[in-house]
């Protein structure tokens, strides 16, 4: 997938600038996408070139003018063809993984500070997910909420950055537990080799 359609996407919630495009993207859909402020930019003006956002200048005193998206009938018409297409599955790719795999040979202090600051940014992420959560659930309960919003896909995409984050919490617990298990039984200065 593209940075494309994420962008089309993020703009289903209305005329957006590019600095709340990298907002809406640090926040909400950074759960299953991230993107640089600079990509965001390059990739308006790719879809603003081809006809599937347009832009409108705002003018602003005191603070240059500022360019506000809207997607197009045809941007629209593309990211609805776009949910009909057969998505290819994720794969991982992640350099935490490679190191862990390679922990035996390396050093496991380092390894396991690694992991723990991983840990730290998946419980910040969670704080994030869950106060972006209330704000869409808005003092309805969810299932109130699902019956009555306009629009699902934010809270699902939602629901799946958090079950992300807690499953990474989980498996980070349970290689923290590993590792220490492995340090108390090994001699000390010992160790095999792989």
């Amino acid at each position: 997938m593209s940075l494309k359609y994420a962008v089309l996407a993020a703009l289903l919630e209305g005329e957006a600038s590019g600095y709340d495009l990298a907002k809406v993207f640090d926040v909400s859909v950074a759960n299953f996408w991230s993107a640089t402020p600079q990509q965001l930019y390059r990739e308006l003006d790719r879809l603003a070139e081809v006809g599937l956002i347009q832009a409108r200048v705002v003018e602003q005193l005191r603070r240059p003018n500022k360019r506000l998206f809207t997607l197009t009938p045809d941007g629209r018409r593309e990211l609805g063809a776009f949910t009909a297409e057969s998505p290819r599955p994720t794969a991982i790719r992640d350099e935490l993984l490679v190191m862990i795999q390679a922990v035996d040979v390396g050093d496991p202090e380092a390894v396991r500070a690694s992991l723990e600051e991983r840990m730290e940014w998946s419980r910040a992420r969670l704080a994030r997910y869950e106060r972006l959560r209330l704000r869409l659930l808005d003092g309805r309960d969810e299932a109130d909420f699902l019956a009555e919003t306009a629009r699902v896909g934010p809270y699902l995409t939602l629901m799946r950055g958090r079950s992300f984050e807690e499953e990474n919490l989980r498996w980070g617990q349970r290689v923290l537990e590993v590792l220490e298990l492995r340090a108390a039984a090994r001699p000390v200065g010992g160790g095999d080799a792989v």
